[in-house]
Protein backbone atom coordinates (compact mmCIF):
# COMPACT_ATOMS: atom_id res chain seq x y z
CA UNK A 1 0.00 0.00 0.00
CA UNK A 2 0.83 3.64 -0.16
CA UNK A 3 2.86 5.00 2.85
CA UNK A 4 -0.01 5.49 4.90
CA UNK A 5 -0.47 7.73 8.07
CA UNK A 6 -1.94 8.54 11.22
CA UNK A 7 -3.97 10.88 12.96
CA UNK A 8 -6.22 11.02 16.07
CA UNK A 9 -6.84 12.09 19.88
CA UNK A 10 -5.94 15.36 21.58
CA UNK A 11 -8.09 18.25 19.64
CA UNK A 12 -7.33 21.83 19.63
CA UNK A 13 -8.77 24.52 17.38
CA UNK A 14 -6.40 25.39 14.29
CA UNK A 15 -6.53 28.05 12.41
CA UNK A 16 -8.42 27.39 8.75
CA UNK A 17 -8.53 29.18 5.74
CA UNK A 18 -12.27 28.93 4.66
CA UNK A 19 -12.59 29.42 0.67
CA UNK A 20 -16.59 29.40 0.30
CA UNK A 21 -18.44 28.42 -3.20
CA UNK A 22 -22.17 28.97 -1.36
CA UNK A 23 -24.97 28.61 -3.85
CA UNK A 24 -27.65 31.13 -3.23
CA UNK A 25 -30.49 31.11 -0.70
CA UNK A 26 -32.90 29.09 -2.62
CA UNK A 27 -35.97 28.37 -1.52
CA UNK A 28 -38.10 26.65 -4.58
CA UNK A 29 -41.36 24.82 -3.36
CA UNK A 30 -39.88 22.12 -0.23
CA UNK A 31 -36.38 22.33 -2.32
CA UNK A 32 -34.43 24.47 0.67
CA UNK A 33 -30.69 24.97 0.05
CA UNK A 34 -28.68 25.03 3.47
CA UNK A 35 -27.16 28.38 4.03
CA UNK A 36 -24.79 29.51 6.73
CA UNK A 37 -22.32 26.81 6.25
CA UNK A 38 -19.99 26.44 9.15
CA UNK A 39 -16.76 24.31 9.44
CA UNK A 40 -14.16 23.90 12.18
CA UNK A 41 -11.09 21.57 12.18
CA UNK A 42 -9.52 20.32 15.06
CA UNK A 43 -6.16 18.63 14.40
CA UNK A 44 -5.37 15.49 16.84
CA UNK A 45 -2.73 16.17 19.39
CA UNK A 46 -2.16 19.34 19.44
CA UNK A 47 -0.90 21.25 22.20
CA UNK A 48 2.04 24.03 23.23
CA UNK A 49 5.02 21.68 22.01
CA UNK A 50 2.85 20.34 18.67
CA UNK A 51 1.17 22.81 17.64
CA UNK A 52 0.28 21.03 14.11
CA UNK A 53 -0.90 17.87 15.88
CA UNK A 54 1.12 14.54 17.28
CA UNK A 55 1.62 13.34 13.74
CA UNK A 56 -0.99 11.21 13.25
CA UNK A 57 -2.69 13.57 10.66
CA UNK A 58 -5.95 13.02 11.69
CA UNK A 59 -8.42 15.87 11.66
CA UNK A 60 -11.47 16.11 13.14
CA UNK A 61 -13.95 18.12 11.09
CA UNK A 62 -17.19 19.52 12.36
CA UNK A 63 -20.23 21.32 10.34
CA UNK A 64 -22.94 23.12 10.61
CA UNK A 65 -25.85 24.82 8.26
CA UNK A 66 -29.02 25.80 8.78
CA UNK A 67 -31.33 23.49 6.29
CA UNK A 68 -28.70 20.93 6.26
CA UNK A 69 -30.01 17.14 6.19
CA UNK A 70 -26.68 15.51 5.86
CA UNK A 71 -22.94 15.73 5.26
CA UNK A 72 -20.35 14.89 2.73
CA UNK A 73 -16.97 15.52 4.04
CA UNK A 74 -13.99 14.72 1.64
CA UNK A 75 -10.66 14.48 2.51
CA UNK A 76 -7.22 13.53 0.83
CA UNK A 77 -8.13 9.39 -0.03
CA UNK A 78 -11.35 9.39 1.82
CA UNK A 79 -14.85 10.85 2.24
CA UNK A 80 -17.77 10.22 5.13
CA UNK A 81 -20.82 11.02 4.95
CA UNK A 82 -22.19 12.34 8.35
CA UNK A 83 -25.99 13.18 9.16
CA UNK A 84 -24.34 15.19 12.31
CA UNK A 85 -21.79 16.68 10.79
CA UNK A 86 -18.86 15.03 12.01
CA UNK A 87 -15.92 13.35 10.86
CA UNK A 88 -12.45 12.34 11.25
CA UNK A 89 -10.30 12.85 8.09
CA UNK A 90 -6.61 10.54 8.07
CA UNK A 91 -3.93 12.46 6.03
CA UNK A 92 -0.67 11.04 4.61
CA UNK A 93 2.24 11.66 3.51
CA UNK A 94 5.69 9.89 1.81
CA UNK A 95 7.24 12.40 4.15
CA UNK A 96 7.73 13.50 7.26
CA UNK A 97 6.34 17.01 7.53
CA UNK A 98 4.22 19.85 7.99
CA UNK A 99 1.58 19.64 5.10
CA UNK A 100 -1.12 22.11 4.06
CA UNK A 101 -4.47 19.95 2.89
CA UNK A 102 -7.76 20.52 1.67
CA UNK A 103 -11.18 19.44 3.28
CA UNK A 104 -14.06 20.04 1.36
CA UNK A 105 -17.58 19.81 3.10
CA UNK A 106 -20.61 19.57 1.02
CA UNK A 107 -23.76 20.10 2.82
CA UNK A 108 -27.05 18.82 1.25
CA UNK A 109 -30.34 19.92 2.31
CA UNK A 110 -34.23 18.70 0.84
CA UNK A 111 -34.43 17.49 -2.83
CA UNK A 112 -30.66 16.75 -2.88
CA UNK A 113 -29.57 20.82 -3.46
CA UNK A 114 -26.39 21.32 -1.88
CA UNK A 115 -24.09 24.27 -0.39
CA UNK A 116 -20.30 23.52 0.03
CA UNK A 117 -16.74 25.19 1.54
CA UNK A 118 -13.30 23.95 1.02
CA UNK A 119 -10.97 24.45 4.38
CA UNK A 120 -7.06 24.27 4.36
CA UNK A 121 -6.05 22.88 7.30
CA UNK A 122 -1.98 22.34 7.97
CA UNK A 123 -1.04 19.27 9.76
CA UNK A 124 2.38 17.60 10.71
CA UNK A 125 2.52 14.19 9.48
CA UNK A 126 5.10 11.76 10.51
CA UNK A 127 3.25 7.77 10.91
CA UNK A 128 4.31 4.81 9.24
CA UNK A 129 2.58 1.95 9.68
CA UNK A 130 4.56 -1.03 11.07
CA UNK A 131 5.46 -3.79 8.61
CA UNK A 132 3.91 -6.52 10.27
CA UNK A 133 0.77 -4.77 10.21
CA UNK A 134 0.22 -4.18 6.72
CA UNK A 135 1.41 -8.17 6.61
CA UNK A 136 -1.31 -8.93 8.62
CA UNK A 137 -3.84 -6.87 6.94
CA UNK A 138 -2.79 -8.08 3.38
CA UNK A 139 0.05 -10.22 3.34
CA UNK A 140 1.10 -11.49 -0.14
CA UNK A 141 -2.10 -9.76 -1.24
CA UNK A 142 -4.10 -12.90 -1.36
CA UNK A 143 -5.74 -12.45 2.57
CA UNK A 144 -9.78 -12.40 2.55
CA UNK A 145 -11.06 -11.27 5.89
CA UNK A 146 -14.45 -12.04 7.59
CA UNK A 147 -16.63 -11.77 10.39
CA UNK A 148 -15.72 -14.93 12.95
CA UNK A 149 -18.47 -16.19 13.17
CA UNK A 150 -18.33 -19.46 15.01
CA UNK A 151 -16.71 -17.42 17.82
CA UNK A 152 -18.74 -15.67 20.72
CA UNK A 153 -18.55 -12.36 20.90
CA UNK A 154 -17.66 -11.94 17.20
CA UNK A 155 -20.36 -9.18 17.12
CA UNK A 156 -21.25 -6.78 19.47
CA UNK A 157 -21.84 -3.53 21.37
CA UNK A 158 -20.62 -1.37 24.19
CA UNK A 159 -20.79 2.51 25.54
CA UNK A 160 -18.61 4.68 23.14
CA UNK A 161 -15.43 4.94 24.52
CA UNK A 162 -15.69 1.87 26.48
CA UNK A 163 -12.59 -0.94 26.69
CA UNK A 164 -14.49 -4.12 27.36
CA UNK A 165 -15.47 -5.51 23.92
CA UNK A 166 -18.95 -6.31 23.85
CA UNK A 167 -19.10 -5.00 27.14
CA UNK A 168 -23.25 -4.47 26.85
CA UNK A 169 -24.00 -7.11 24.45
CA UNK A 170 -21.78 -9.97 22.46
CA UNK A 171 -23.43 -12.62 19.72
CA UNK A 172 -23.03 -15.88 20.57
CA UNK A 173 -21.06 -18.38 17.88
CA UNK A 174 -22.93 -18.17 14.59
CA UNK A 175 -25.95 -16.13 16.38
CA UNK A 176 -26.55 -14.09 13.26
CA UNK A 177 -26.83 -16.69 10.83
CA UNK A 178 -28.56 -15.26 7.56
CA UNK A 179 -29.08 -11.82 8.11
CA UNK A 180 -26.62 -10.96 5.48
CA UNK A 181 -22.89 -10.81 7.09
CA UNK A 182 -21.67 -14.05 7.32
CA UNK A 183 -21.15 -14.58 3.68
CA UNK A 184 -19.48 -10.81 3.54
CA UNK A 185 -15.32 -11.03 2.35
CA UNK A 186 -13.42 -8.09 3.08
CA UNK A 187 -9.96 -7.46 1.82
CA UNK A 188 -7.43 -4.65 2.06
CA UNK A 189 -5.41 -4.89 -1.21
CA UNK A 190 -2.19 -3.66 -1.40
CA UNK A 191 -2.54 -0.91 -3.43
CA UNK A 192 -4.97 0.74 -0.78
CA UNK A 193 -8.36 -0.13 -2.70
CA UNK A 194 -10.94 -2.00 0.01
CA UNK A 195 -12.98 -4.88 -1.76
CA UNK A 196 -16.28 -5.95 0.31
CA UNK A 197 -17.90 -8.72 -1.40
CA UNK A 198 -21.23 -9.13 0.30
CA UNK A 199 -22.06 -12.57 -1.22
CA UNK A 200 -18.90 -14.98 -1.10
CA UNK A 201 -21.24 -18.03 -1.74
CA UNK A 202 -22.54 -16.63 -5.57
CA UNK A 203 -19.43 -16.16 -7.16
CA UNK A 204 -19.13 -20.15 -8.65
CA UNK A 205 -18.93 -20.59 -11.35
CA UNK A 206 -19.18 -16.83 -12.77
CA UNK A 207 -18.70 -13.87 -10.29
CA UNK A 208 -22.17 -12.21 -9.47
CA UNK A 209 -21.78 -8.76 -7.54
CA UNK A 210 -25.25 -8.98 -5.51
CA UNK A 211 -25.80 -10.06 -2.17
CA UNK A 212 -27.16 -8.46 0.97
CA UNK A 213 -25.62 -6.47 4.23
CA UNK A 214 -26.73 -6.34 7.51
CA UNK A 215 -27.16 -2.32 8.83
CA UNK A 216 -28.59 -0.25 11.39
CA UNK A 217 -31.76 0.77 10.86
CA UNK A 218 -32.05 4.09 9.16
CA UNK A 219 -28.32 4.48 9.19
CA UNK A 220 -28.14 1.92 6.34
CA UNK A 221 -30.84 3.93 3.96
CA UNK A 222 -26.87 5.80 3.78
CA UNK A 223 -25.98 3.20 1.48
CA UNK A 224 -28.53 4.26 -1.15
CA UNK A 225 -29.56 0.62 -1.97
CA UNK A 226 -32.12 -0.41 -3.74
CA UNK A 227 -34.58 -0.75 -0.20
CA UNK A 228 -35.97 -4.11 1.32
CA UNK A 229 -34.44 -5.95 3.89
CA UNK A 230 -36.06 -7.18 6.83
CA UNK A 231 -36.73 -4.63 9.52
CA UNK A 232 -36.49 -6.51 13.17
CA UNK A 233 -36.14 -3.95 15.95
CA UNK A 234 -32.86 -1.45 15.31
CA UNK A 235 -31.65 -3.69 12.78
CA UNK A 236 -31.53 -4.02 9.02
CA UNK A 237 -31.38 -7.87 8.29
CA UNK A 238 -30.70 -8.91 4.34
CA UNK A 239 -30.50 -5.16 2.93
CA UNK A 240 -29.92 -6.14 -0.80
CA UNK A 241 -26.10 -4.43 -1.45
CA UNK A 242 -23.88 -5.25 -4.34
CA UNK A 243 -20.47 -5.74 -4.24
CA UNK A 244 -18.17 -2.04 -4.10
CA UNK A 245 -14.57 -1.21 -3.76
CA UNK A 246 -13.49 2.17 -1.54
CA UNK A 247 -9.72 2.87 -0.05
CA UNK A 248 -8.31 2.21 3.22
CA UNK A 249 -5.58 4.45 5.25
CA UNK A 250 -3.73 3.22 8.43
CA UNK A 251 -3.09 5.83 11.21
CA UNK A 252 -2.56 6.16 15.23
CA UNK A 253 -4.85 9.13 16.80
CA UNK A 254 -3.60 8.81 20.38
CA UNK A 255 -1.47 5.83 19.62
CA UNK A 256 -4.32 4.05 18.75
CA UNK A 257 -3.71 1.42 15.32
CA UNK A 258 -6.83 2.22 13.44
CA UNK A 259 -8.45 1.58 9.51
CA UNK A 260 -10.44 4.37 7.97
CA UNK A 261 -12.30 3.21 5.29
CA UNK A 262 -13.36 6.06 2.43
CA UNK A 263 -16.53 6.99 1.68
CA UNK A 264 -19.12 4.10 2.67
CA UNK A 265 -17.06 1.48 3.26
CA UNK A 266 -17.72 -0.77 6.33
CA UNK A 267 -17.31 -3.63 7.69
CA UNK A 268 -19.78 -6.28 9.32
CA UNK A 269 -22.52 -4.22 10.27
CA UNK A 270 -23.66 -0.84 8.91
CA UNK A 271 -23.38 1.71 11.72
CA UNK A 272 -22.37 5.01 9.72
CA UNK A 273 -20.41 7.11 11.79
CA UNK A 274 -16.62 7.85 10.81
CA UNK A 275 -16.15 4.85 9.09
CA UNK A 276 -13.16 4.27 11.22
CA UNK A 277 -12.44 0.92 13.08
CA UNK A 278 -9.73 1.05 16.09
CA UNK A 279 -7.99 -2.13 16.29
CA UNK A 280 -8.48 -3.02 19.97
CA UNK A 281 -6.54 -6.13 19.73
CA UNK A 282 -4.13 -7.87 17.28
CA UNK A 283 -2.41 -10.49 19.07
CA UNK A 284 -3.91 -13.60 17.81
CA UNK A 285 -3.14 -15.26 14.62
CA UNK A 286 -4.90 -13.70 11.70
CA UNK A 287 -7.03 -12.60 13.56
CA UNK A 288 -8.35 -9.10 14.64
CA UNK A 289 -10.94 -7.07 16.94
CA UNK A 290 -12.60 -3.90 16.01
CA UNK A 291 -14.26 -0.82 17.36
CA UNK A 292 -16.59 1.88 16.10
CA UNK A 293 -18.71 4.30 16.93
CA UNK A 294 -21.72 4.60 14.92
CA UNK A 295 -23.02 7.72 13.05
CA UNK A 296 -25.55 8.19 16.12
CA UNK A 297 -22.50 8.62 18.39
CA UNK A 298 -25.09 5.87 21.11
CA UNK A 299 -22.76 2.82 20.91
CA UNK A 300 -19.20 1.53 20.06
CA UNK A 301 -19.62 -1.69 17.95
CA UNK A 302 -17.48 -4.37 18.09
CA UNK A 303 -15.66 -7.12 15.77
CA UNK A 304 -13.52 -9.82 15.51
CA UNK A 305 -12.47 -10.97 12.02
CA UNK A 306 -10.51 -13.55 11.24
CA UNK A 307 -8.74 -14.13 7.91
CA UNK A 308 -9.15 -17.80 7.87
CA UNK A 309 -12.02 -19.55 6.00
CA UNK A 310 -14.13 -21.76 8.26
CA UNK A 311 -13.33 -25.32 8.85
CA UNK A 312 -15.42 -27.25 6.88
CA UNK A 313 -17.13 -30.21 8.68
CA UNK A 314 -17.15 -32.84 6.24
CA UNK A 315 -16.78 -35.33 8.85
CA UNK A 316 -20.24 -36.87 9.88
CA UNK A 317 -21.29 -38.76 12.64
CA UNK A 318 -25.49 -39.18 13.48
CA UNK A 319 -26.66 -39.19 16.89
CA UNK A 320 -29.89 -41.05 15.06
CA UNK A 321 -29.96 -44.34 14.16
CA UNK A 322 -33.81 -45.93 15.42
CA UNK A 323 -36.07 -46.06 12.61
CA UNK A 324 -39.42 -44.46 13.51
CA UNK A 325 -41.11 -44.11 9.93
CA UNK A 326 -40.16 -45.04 6.18
CA UNK A 327 -41.26 -45.39 2.55
CA UNK A 328 -39.33 -47.33 0.30
CA UNK A 329 -42.08 -47.39 -2.53
CA UNK A 330 -41.99 -51.09 -3.59
CA UNK A 331 -45.75 -51.60 -4.11
CA UNK A 332 -46.64 -50.20 -7.49
CA UNK A 333 -49.30 -47.89 -8.08
CA UNK A 334 -50.87 -44.53 -5.72
CA UNK A 335 -48.68 -43.68 -2.98
CA UNK A 336 -49.72 -45.53 0.25
CA UNK A 337 -52.96 -43.47 1.68
CA UNK A 338 -51.90 -44.32 5.05
CA UNK A 339 -48.90 -42.59 4.79
CA UNK A 340 -49.70 -39.72 2.23
CA UNK A 341 -52.34 -37.33 1.18
CA UNK A 342 -52.49 -34.77 -1.73
CA UNK A 343 -52.03 -31.05 -1.82
CA UNK A 344 -54.48 -30.07 -5.30
CA UNK A 345 -55.18 -27.68 -7.70
CA UNK A 346 -53.70 -24.08 -8.09
CA UNK A 347 -53.63 -22.95 -4.21
CA UNK A 348 -53.64 -18.51 -3.98
CA UNK A 349 -51.19 -16.76 -6.34
CA UNK A 350 -49.61 -20.31 -7.12
CA UNK A 351 -49.15 -21.75 -3.87
CA UNK A 352 -47.77 -18.26 -2.80
CA UNK A 353 -44.90 -18.08 -5.39
CA UNK A 354 -46.60 -17.39 -8.81
CA UNK A 355 -45.89 -21.10 -9.52
CA UNK A 356 -47.49 -22.29 -12.47
CA UNK A 357 -48.41 -25.49 -12.13
CA UNK A 358 -51.47 -27.34 -11.26
CA UNK A 359 -51.70 -30.17 -8.85
CA UNK A 360 -53.24 -33.38 -9.20
CA UNK A 361 -53.26 -36.82 -7.72
CA UNK A 362 -53.64 -38.00 -11.92
CA UNK A 363 -51.28 -41.43 -12.09
CA UNK A 364 -49.82 -39.29 -14.78
CA UNK A 365 -48.41 -37.07 -12.65
CA UNK A 366 -47.80 -39.10 -10.25
CA UNK A 367 -47.01 -43.14 -9.01
CA UNK A 368 -45.15 -45.39 -7.97
CA UNK A 369 -43.42 -47.89 -10.44
CA UNK A 370 -40.19 -50.59 -10.45
CA UNK A 371 -39.84 -49.83 -6.66
CA UNK A 372 -38.90 -45.80 -7.25
CA UNK A 373 -42.15 -42.77 -6.66
CA UNK A 374 -42.23 -40.81 -9.46
CA UNK A 375 -43.64 -37.36 -9.38
CA UNK A 376 -43.86 -35.92 -13.12
CA UNK A 377 -44.13 -32.36 -14.38
CA UNK A 378 -45.82 -32.19 -17.34
CA UNK A 379 -46.84 -29.08 -20.47
CA UNK A 380 -50.36 -29.89 -21.19
CA UNK A 381 -53.25 -27.78 -22.65
CA UNK A 382 -51.55 -25.13 -22.34
CA UNK A 383 -50.37 -25.28 -18.63
CA UNK A 384 -48.67 -27.64 -16.53
CA UNK A 385 -49.57 -30.06 -14.06
CA UNK A 386 -47.68 -31.60 -11.49
CA UNK A 387 -47.95 -33.64 -7.73
CA UNK A 388 -47.37 -32.70 -4.49
CA UNK A 389 -47.80 -35.15 -1.43
CA UNK A 390 -47.19 -34.72 2.31
CA UNK A 391 -47.65 -36.53 5.57
CA UNK A 392 -49.58 -33.53 7.13
CA UNK A 393 -52.11 -35.28 9.47
CA UNK A 394 -51.04 -38.46 9.21
CA UNK A 395 -47.70 -38.24 10.61
CA UNK A 396 -45.49 -35.83 12.06
CA UNK A 397 -42.01 -35.23 14.21
CA UNK A 398 -39.84 -33.11 16.49
CA UNK A 399 -36.04 -33.75 15.81
CA UNK A 400 -34.20 -36.72 14.18
CA UNK A 401 -32.61 -37.52 10.90
CA UNK A 402 -34.25 -37.93 7.66
CA UNK A 403 -32.96 -38.98 3.97
CA UNK A 404 -34.48 -39.35 1.11
CA UNK A 405 -32.30 -40.54 -2.07
CA UNK A 406 -33.90 -39.45 -5.15
CA UNK A 407 -32.60 -38.34 -8.85
CA UNK A 408 -33.82 -34.79 -9.80
CA UNK A 409 -35.63 -33.27 -12.56
CA UNK A 410 -33.97 -31.45 -15.36
CA UNK A 411 -35.46 -28.49 -17.61
CA UNK A 412 -36.06 -24.88 -17.49
CA UNK A 413 -38.51 -23.72 -14.79
CA UNK A 414 -38.50 -27.21 -13.01
CA UNK A 415 -38.49 -27.01 -9.09
CA UNK A 416 -38.49 -29.86 -7.57
CA UNK A 417 -38.51 -29.96 -3.40
CA UNK A 418 -38.41 -32.45 -0.60
CA UNK A 419 -38.30 -30.15 2.32
CA UNK A 420 -40.91 -30.10 5.71
CA UNK A 421 -43.33 -27.44 7.31
CA UNK A 422 -44.60 -27.10 10.76
CA UNK A 423 -47.71 -28.82 11.63
CA UNK A 424 -49.15 -25.67 13.12
CA UNK A 425 -49.45 -24.21 9.74
CA UNK A 426 -52.84 -23.38 9.96
CA UNK A 427 -53.22 -21.70 13.50
CA UNK A 428 -49.42 -19.91 13.46
CA UNK A 429 -49.33 -19.79 9.51
CA UNK A 430 -46.35 -19.43 7.26
CA UNK A 431 -43.92 -18.45 8.20
CA UNK A 432 -43.90 -18.20 11.56
CA UNK A 433 -44.64 -22.33 11.71
CA UNK A 434 -41.17 -22.70 10.21
CA UNK A 435 -40.29 -24.51 7.04
CA UNK A 436 -37.32 -26.69 6.60
CA UNK A 437 -35.88 -27.44 2.89
CA UNK A 438 -34.16 -30.28 2.78
CA UNK A 439 -33.54 -30.26 -0.88
CA UNK A 440 -34.44 -27.53 -3.36
CA UNK A 441 -33.62 -27.19 -7.18
CA UNK A 442 -34.37 -25.03 -10.37
CA UNK A 443 -33.73 -26.63 -14.07
CA UNK A 444 -32.60 -23.16 -14.76
CA UNK A 445 -29.56 -23.61 -12.67
CA UNK A 446 -29.03 -27.39 -13.25
CA UNK A 447 -26.41 -28.62 -10.86
CA UNK A 448 -26.60 -26.27 -7.78
CA UNK A 449 -28.76 -28.06 -4.85
CA UNK A 450 -29.89 -25.85 -2.12
CA UNK A 451 -31.05 -25.95 1.53
CA UNK A 452 -33.11 -23.08 2.93
CA UNK A 453 -34.76 -22.18 6.78
CA UNK A 454 -37.80 -19.91 6.98
CA UNK A 455 -39.37 -18.64 9.94
CA UNK A 456 -40.55 -15.04 10.91
CA UNK A 457 -37.97 -12.85 9.34
CA UNK A 458 -37.18 -15.48 6.99
CA UNK A 459 -39.81 -15.21 4.58
CA UNK A 460 -39.53 -15.74 0.68
CA UNK A 461 -35.58 -14.52 -0.85
CA UNK A 462 -34.94 -13.98 3.32
CA UNK A 463 -34.53 -17.49 4.14
CA UNK A 464 -31.22 -18.88 5.47
CA UNK A 465 -29.41 -21.05 3.02
CA UNK A 466 -26.77 -22.02 1.58
CA UNK A 467 -26.04 -24.27 -1.54
CA UNK A 468 -23.82 -26.96 -2.92
CA UNK A 469 -22.78 -28.65 -6.70
CA UNK A 470 -23.78 -31.54 -7.60
CA UNK A 471 -22.85 -32.44 -11.06
CA UNK A 472 -25.24 -35.34 -11.83
CA UNK A 473 -28.48 -34.59 -9.79
CA UNK A 474 -30.58 -35.59 -12.65
CA UNK A 475 -28.50 -38.17 -14.17
CA UNK A 476 -27.85 -40.56 -10.73
CA UNK A 477 -29.72 -41.22 -7.29
CA UNK A 478 -28.02 -39.12 -4.39
CA UNK A 479 -28.69 -38.99 -0.82
CA UNK A 480 -30.11 -35.93 0.33
CA UNK A 481 -30.63 -35.50 4.22
CA UNK A 482 -30.96 -33.19 7.39
CA UNK A 483 -29.68 -33.99 10.96
CA UNK A 484 -32.11 -31.79 13.26
CA UNK A 485 -31.28 -31.39 16.97
CA UNK A 486 -32.10 -28.66 19.32
CA UNK A 487 -28.92 -27.53 19.26
CA UNK A 488 -28.07 -27.38 15.39
CA UNK A 489 -30.01 -28.33 11.95
CA UNK A 490 -27.34 -29.92 9.14
CA UNK A 491 -27.89 -30.92 6.01
CA UNK A 492 -26.65 -32.95 3.74
CA UNK A 493 -25.43 -34.63 0.23
CA UNK A 494 -24.41 -38.12 0.30
CA UNK A 495 -23.78 -37.51 3.91
CA UNK A 496 -21.57 -34.56 3.69
CA UNK A 497 -22.55 -31.29 5.83
CA UNK A 498 -22.46 -28.36 3.51
CA UNK A 499 -25.09 -26.41 5.72
CA UNK A 500 -25.15 -25.87 9.48
CA UNK A 501 -27.47 -24.13 10.89
CA UNK A 502 -27.68 -23.04 14.80
CA UNK A 503 -31.30 -24.13 16.22
CA UNK A 504 -32.50 -22.29 19.67
CA UNK A 505 -35.45 -21.84 21.40
CA UNK A 506 -36.69 -18.67 19.84
CA UNK A 507 -36.85 -20.65 16.40
CA UNK A 508 -39.90 -22.47 15.05
CA UNK A 509 -37.90 -25.76 15.07
CA UNK A 510 -38.57 -27.03 18.21
CA UNK A 511 -41.98 -28.63 17.27
CA UNK A 512 -43.91 -31.21 15.11
CA UNK A 513 -43.40 -30.68 11.11
CA UNK A 514 -44.24 -33.23 8.59
CA UNK A 515 -42.81 -34.72 5.15
CA UNK A 516 -43.53 -33.07 1.97
CA UNK A 517 -42.38 -34.05 -2.07
CA UNK A 518 -43.19 -32.19 -5.14
CA UNK A 519 -42.24 -30.66 -8.49
CA UNK A 520 -43.10 -27.24 -8.80
CA UNK A 521 -43.15 -24.90 -12.20
CA UNK A 522 -41.89 -21.72 -12.58
CA UNK A 523 -42.62 -19.28 -9.84
CA UNK A 524 -40.72 -16.79 -8.07
CA UNK A 525 -37.67 -19.15 -7.23
CA UNK A 526 -38.26 -21.88 -10.44
CA UNK A 527 -38.08 -18.81 -13.01
CA UNK A 528 -38.41 -18.54 -16.44
CA UNK A 529 -39.90 -22.00 -18.39
CA UNK A 530 -38.08 -23.73 -21.40
CA UNK A 531 -41.20 -23.01 -23.95
CA UNK A 532 -39.85 -26.25 -25.68
CA UNK A 533 -40.35 -28.03 -21.65
CA UNK A 534 -42.90 -31.30 -22.23
CA UNK A 535 -41.93 -33.19 -19.06
CA UNK A 536 -39.55 -34.33 -16.56
CA UNK A 537 -39.56 -36.51 -13.42
CA UNK A 538 -38.40 -36.22 -9.91
CA UNK A 539 -37.63 -40.14 -8.76
CA UNK A 540 -37.66 -41.39 -5.11
CA UNK A 541 -36.07 -44.38 -4.09
CA UNK A 542 -36.94 -44.16 -0.34
CA UNK A 543 -37.31 -41.64 2.55
CA UNK A 544 -36.88 -42.72 5.66
CA UNK A 545 -36.89 -40.69 9.16
CA UNK A 546 -34.60 -41.92 12.29
CA UNK A 547 -34.50 -40.47 15.36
Amino acid sequence: MKNLKYLYTFLLLTAVMVVSCQEDDAVIGDIVAPTNLQVMAEIVGVDADHPYGDGSGVVNITATATNAITYKIIGQESQQLSQRGLASIPFTSPNSGIFNYQVVVIAYGTGGISTSTTIEVEVFVDYTPPADLLELLYGDGSKTWRIKSEKAGHFGLGPVGGNIPAEWYGAGPEEKAGVGMYNDRYIFNSDGSFTHITNNTNDDPVTDTSGAVFGRKNLVDELGGPGGGTVDGDDVFNYPYNDYTENWQISAPGGSETITLSGLGFIGYYTGGSHQYKIFDRSAPNEMILTTVDGNGDFSWWFIITSEEPEVDDEFSTIYNDLIWEDTFDVDGAPDPSKWTYDLGTGDNGWGNSESQTYTNNPDNVKIEDGTLKITAKAENGGYTSSRIKTDGIFAFTYGRVEVRAKLPSGGGTWPAIWMLGQNYTTVTWPACGEIDIMEHVGNDQNTIHSTLHYTGNSGGNGIGKTTNVPTASTEFHNYSVEWTPEFIKFLVDDKVYHTFPNNADTPFNADFFLILNVAMGGNFGGAIDPDFTASTLEIDYIKVYQ
